[in-house]
């Protein structure tokens, strides 16, 4: 089996007076694709926030690799882990290129910035989720659908093995969500790994690998999708009936 690129030992996620994450014991390693499930306001933010070294845990112990993620600096801690938040204020005088090289500043020299390598490799993000086209264009002439892809091509160009998605599908319709998730998941086929907080257990059962799903109390179940995308596990998980079917070959689950 191969090394984690991130290991948390029972780890402690809360807010002021709510445990919203409790004791999670996680091992992501290359070929992960980790699909976080779970109510608004069950932690789901926050857990990814915390994976990326920005929020301190409230107990237990948190690695990136073999160093403890507290104690690696931001421009080395960037080249092991990526995060596509799910909101960005972007720069509107940016030019998109100029946006997605901001996912190069841990590998481009700190003191002459991006070289030609850098563009090569930002434009080959782009392309991989079509905004190439967008490159000359301000940030601030795009749609929020847009701009987001813009995100995503920065960190597809951050080239770390390990990359956390936050509502990776937000402003997004369904044939750029879909083309979005899709270029994530080829990352994790190529052997890097992947951490999404989604809300569609449809997305969660076409990418996934294996699913975390998080109940806001503590409480937590990780398992392969055969085990937790069920329609009894998911409708206590949102606490609505769930349904689930099958169209054109693919598990579909609505709610009911």
């Amino acid at each position: 089996m191969s090394a984690a690129l991130l290991e948390a030992r029972s780890l402690d996620i809360a807010v002021p007076g709510r445990t919203l994450v409790s004791g999670l014991g996680l091992a992501v390693r290359g070929g992960d694709f980790l699909a976080v499930l779970g109510r608004n306001g069950a932690g789901k933010t926050l857990l990814l926030l915390t994976l990326a070294g920005l929020r301190a845990p409230a107990g237990g112990e948190l690695a990136l690799g073999t160093a403890p993620v507290a104690s690696l600096p931001r421009r080395l801690a960037a080249r092991r882990v990526a995060l596509l938040p799910q909101d960005l204020e972007p720069i509107p005088d940016l030019t998109a290129l100029q946006a997605v090289l901001l996912g190069r500043f841990a590998h481009a020299s700190p003191w002459t910035g991006p070289g030609d390598a850098d563009r090569e490799r930002a434009i080959m993000a782009m392309e991989r989720v079509g905004v190439a086209a967008f490159a000359p264009r301000r940030m601030g002439t795009l749609s929020g659908g847009e701009q987001r892809r813009v995100a995503a091509a920065a960190a597809i160009a951050q080239d770390a093995p390990l990359v956390l998605l936050d509502e990776p599908g937000n402003h997004l319709d369904p044939h750029h969500a879909l083309a979005v998730l899709d270029a994530f998941a080829a990352h994790a086929r190529a052997g890097g790994a992947v951490i999404a907080t989604l809300h569609d257990p449809t997305a969660a059962a076409r990418h996934a690998t294996r699913v975390l799903l998080l109940h806001g109390d503590g409480r937590w179940q990780l398992g392969t999708p055969e085990e937790l995308l069920r329609p009894a596990t998911l409708s206590e998980l949102y606490r609505t009936p769930i349904f689930d079917g099958r169209i054109a070959g693919r598990r579909v689950f609505v709610a009911g």
